[in-house]
């Protein structure tokens, strides 16, 4: 089972925009409620995408400028990036159905 890749304010710009491959970040903090519930989906996506898809969490508590910098009202929010930008965007908890047609979409 491949599991997230952690990142931060310092490591968003290597892991996330300069990435070959599509990333999925999920923004949380470990307060948030509807957080853990979508934690282990974003695991089981972090296997099913391996290879395809890079699959990250930023800890907003932790690393305010990056979630800053991306607009990040509400938690969690899944952002979706390609080349560099954001290109999805999903806030709240959703089922792992809609967030594998929003991942398949980009690929």
């Amino acid at each position: 089972m491949s599991k997230p890749v952690e990142v931060n304010d310092g490591n968003f710009a290597q892991t996330v925009l300069q990435s070959k491959t599509p990333v999925l970040v999920d923004f949380w903090a470990a307060w948030c409620g509807p957080c853990r519930m979508v934690a282990p989906v974003v695991e089981e996506l972090a296997g099913e995408y391996k290879g395809k898809v890079t699959v990250a969490k930023l800890n907003v508590d932790e690393n305010p400028k990056t979630a800053s910098q991306y607009g990040i009202m509400s938690i969690p929010t899944l952002l979706i990036f390609k080349n560099g930008a954001p290109v999805s965007n999903i806030v709240g908890f959703r089922p792992k159905a809609e967030l594998k047609r929003s991942l398949d979409a980009v690929l």
